[in-house]
């Protein structure tokens, strides 16, 4: 069954997809039209959007079908879990994600500061840090929360200290290989844009 939070969560996601239209309304409203009317149709759109994700979810709850392929893929992974809960795993699974947070977060700043500078752009690389930053956080809190429950990983202040030190460097090592990947990768797109306007020159 989904849970009351996990059913606000999806009924928060399908009704951001209608965020935008309180701002198209607006934009309406400078070229003339109704704002007051424009709004309170958005309201409804938000509150229709809200009660489809409630039912949709509660309908998708009470399906026998969804709850056995929901079973299906939880199944593997819960054996999978039983099978690692021990704390060399945890140490492994926290010091990977401390290397993700740490080389993710540096990428972001530090490395499109870099970039910046030798005269270079890339919307899709930011794009690519900040998921694999999102991801490596929610990782590090889910490794955290599944080692304080099922090992003693956590209860080993060596054992916590140690993995996060390893993860430190390693991300630091992985940040540097990034940025020198990346400015390499700035200085062909460079090499290829001029290589590009001598061959308009040259026809």
């Amino acid at each position: 069954m989904m849970s009351a939070s996990l059913r606000q969560s999806v009924m928060l996601g399908l009704a951001s997809l209608v965020m935008l239209t309180p701002a198209w309304a607006q934009e309406a409203a400078t070229t003339g039209g109704d704002a007051g009317d424009l709004n309170g149709k958005a309201q409804q759109t938000l509150q229709s959007a809200q009660d489809t994700a409630t039912a949709a979810a509660a309908a998708i709850d009470q399906n026998a079908q969804a709850q056995e392929i929901a079973g299906g893929v939880l199944a593997p992974i819960y054996h999978l879990a039983e099978a690692f809960s021990f704390p060399a795993f945890h140490w492994v699974a926290f010091c990977i994600m401390t290397v993700g947070v740490v080389s993710f977060a540096l990428q972001l700043t530090l490395g499109k500061l870099v970039v910046l500078t030798r005269g270079g752009f890339s919307l899709s690389e930011i794009l690519s840090d900040a998921v694999g930053l999102i991801v490596s956080l929610v990782g590090l809190v889910l490794t955290t929360q599944a080692a304080t429950q099922n090992s003693t990983f956590t209860q080993s202040s060596f054992s916590v200290l140690s993995s996060a030190g390893v993860g430190v460097v390693l991300g630091l090592i992985f940040y540097l290989w990034g940025q020198r990947i990346e400015l390499q990768a700035t200085k062909g797109r460079r090499v290829e844009r001029v290589e590009e306007r001598a061959a308009e020159v040259r026809t």
